[in-house]
Parts: structure tokens; sequence; C-alpha cells
């Protein structure tokens, strides 16, 4: 280890996503003793939602510093993009050239789980660990988890998302609803279930957009066809009348009469969901300091940190650049102490995180305008 920062120190990382895997990886390269407490049950919990790409300038270049570029090119998918309008008639379809394949290719949540499990030690990852509390003892955080569980350790990451139960020792925060609702659907053998839909994707990802919704697709998803759907939250699902998004004919009725006017293709994509997930888009601002008297030493990474809405592509991308410019600062001999090191973190975190939130807040806004198109995106 190039700094006895973290000698004989035990690192626990809380959460196994895409951020708290990598910030594993990074430390174990350095010699570190880390361990990551993930609530789900084991390995093959199916994380659902869409694929990810990972930006060149950001998300790709912790990848390589990981070491793990190689295999993320092998496993993602290069796709091209295909703008449509609610009647089903293409306005733009873009193929990628040889020259292209690694520009933000999509990779499958679970696929790029693998690939970072595979990264670490066996022993790594501790399984059906929710954390519920914190408390400092004897120089060490004591972490409680269910069924009356609990280890120490010397230094606490908090990767495990937005709701993260981590951050309230680190910052008094609030989380903000952005006003904005996401439909998630999955599609089982899409190329039987909804042809006619499957067909105008044409192997690209498929973006549409009118007066105020949007709708965007990935048909290969490692054989399923995921989508997202999103549109300004009604004011009446404020007062406790939401839609029930366990309920699926429920929610492909309510997704038939809402896009009623859309061509038949995409009520056939609504009819053929077997999944729908709801979710509120929300954030973290980043305008508060983050509390200075935190009795050890503890921090934040990804959306815990910084939660964004998604209508950027920045929010894993941010995540890793923070798993990256952590693991530097405790593991280079440039600080004297942990909360240094931290602190030193910390500070550029909150300048890059809040531009990419703004970015993304500054997309949201425009994606509710009538008159909004994807168009502008490839002018």
């Amino acid at each position: 280890m190039s700094n006895n920062l973290l000698k004989n120190k035990k690192v626990a990382i809380i959460g196994a996503g895409p951020v708290g895997l990598t910030m594993a990886r990074l430390l174990q390269q350095k010699g570190v003793n880390v361990t990551v407490y993930e609530r789900d049950k084991d390995a093959q919990t199916r994380i659902w939602g869409g694929t990810l790409d990972l930006h060149k300038g950001s998300g790709q270049d912790v990848l390589n510093q990981a070491g793990l570029l190689e295999s993320y090119y092998a496993t993602a998918l290069p796709m091209g993009r295909t703008i449509a309008d609610e009647q089903g008639n293409i306005l733009f379809s873009q193929k990628l050239t040889p020259e292209q394949e690694h520009d933000n290719p999509e990779i499958n949540r679970n696929d790029l789980r693998k690939i970072l499990l595979e990264s670490l030690a066996s022993d790594t990852v501790i399984w059906d660990r929710k954390l519920v509390g914190l408390e400092a003892h004897d120089g060490k955080w004591i972490l409680n988890f269910e069924h009356q569980l609990s280890t120490n350790a010397d230094l606490v990451i908090g990767a495990n998302g937005g709701m993260s139960t981590v951050r309230k020792y680190v910052n008094d925060d609030e989380i903000e609803c952005t006003g904005s609702f996401m439909l998630l659907g999955d599609v089982s053998q899409p190329e039987i279930t909804c042809p006619e839909f499957y067909q105008l994707c044409g192997d690209n990802r498929l973006m549409v957009a009118n007066d105020g919704h949007l709708l965007v697709a990935n048909p290969k998803n490692n054989g399923a066809l995921t989508y997202g759907i999103i549109f300004k939250m009604p004011q009446e699902w404020n007062d406790g009348h939401e839609l029930n998004c366990q309920d699926n004919d429920n929610v492909i009725q309510f997704l038939s009469t809402r896009f009623s006017h859309w061509h038949e293709c995409y009520q056939q994509l609504f009819q053929s969901t077997s999944f729908f997930v709801g979710l509120q888009t929300k954030k973290i601002p980043l305008q508060h300091i983050w509390k200075v008297d935190r009795p050890l030493p503890i921090t934040l990474i990804g959306d815990a940190a910084h939660l964004m809405p998604p209508f950027a592509g920045q929010g894993v991308n941010i995540g890793l650049v923070d798993a990256l410019i952590l693991s530097e600062s405790l593991t280079t001999a440039k600080y004297e102490t942990l909360e240094a090191a931290l602190y030193a973190y910390e500070k550029q975190m909150m300048i890059y995180a809040a531009e990419a939130q703004f970015e993304s807040s500054q997309n949201e806004r425009e994606m509710h305008n009538s008159d909004f198109s994807f168009l502008n995106f490839f002018d």
C-alpha cells in the first residue's frame, strides 16, 4: 500500500451497486481490507431497470483504472438511436459506425454487476445485510443490520442509493421530488409479443416525445425489451390517488387511456408488458455543507451523495468518478488523516456533481415542454 491511512483499517462499503463494487475494486487494487454489505439476498438477485451506458471521460475512464474496461466492451452492446413520433413515423435513425462502437455502449445492470463481482476477492461481498443503523464506539463504527447482526469498521462509505440509511450521519440534506414520474416496463420475447413496436426500434434505442410525454426503449436488454415512460406526475397522485404499479392491468389501462392518440404499435407495447415499476424522480440538492463533527470517518458516493434526475445519463458515471477520486484520496501519500482525505474528495465532488445535477434538471424542464424534440440532441 502506497499510504498508511488505511493500513490495518477495516473499510465497510454499504451497497453492492456498480458504484460500491467499483469502489471496492479500486481499494483492493491498493491492498485495502474492504467489505461490501448488500441488502440483496444473493448475487443472483435480479436488478431491474434499463441498461447503463458508461461515458468516455468518466465511467469508462474509471473502469479502465480498475482494469475492467475491456470486459465492459466485450459485454456491452453498441447501439444506434432512432427517433419516432407518436404515430410511429421515423424522424431520425442513426446506426453506429465501427469507429463509434465504444461510444457509450449499453450494458445490462446484472452483467455489469457480474463483471465487478468477478474482479473482487471471493469473500468481499456479504449478502442479505440490510443496514439499520450506525454507532460510534471505542474508535470504531458499529454497523447494525436486520436480524440483530452487527460488525465493525474504521471507515464507512455509503453507496446504497438515494434512500441511503448512511446519509443522516453525514448531512441533513432532504430528498426532493422533481415533479416527474417514470414508469419502467419489461417485455419478454418482444419480437413475438409486440412485433410492430420491436420492428420500429430496428435494433436501436428508440426515443419518442409528444406534448411533454417521453418514451425511451431498448429492444435488446438480455433478451428482453425494457422501456421507460416519463411525464409530469398528476396532482391527484400527491393526494393519495397514485397509480398502483403492482396491478399490471391497472397500469396498462392507464397507459392505454393516456396514450390513446398514439399509434397502435405503442398500445401493443403496453399490452405485452409483463412487469412495471413506478418511480417519482428525485434529487438531493448539493447546496449544504456536510457535517464537520462526524465522530468517525464516514462519507457518501453515488446516488447516496448526489441523487439526480436521470435525464443526462450522468448518475452512474458521476458515481464511478466519486469512487475513483475517493480511492485516490485515501491511498496516495497526499493527506495526513482520513478526515483530510475525505474532505478533499467531498470538496471536489460537490463541484462536478452539482454541474451534472444542473444539466439533468435543465434537461428535465426542457423535456416537459410541449414542443420538446429529441432531434435537438442530434443537431
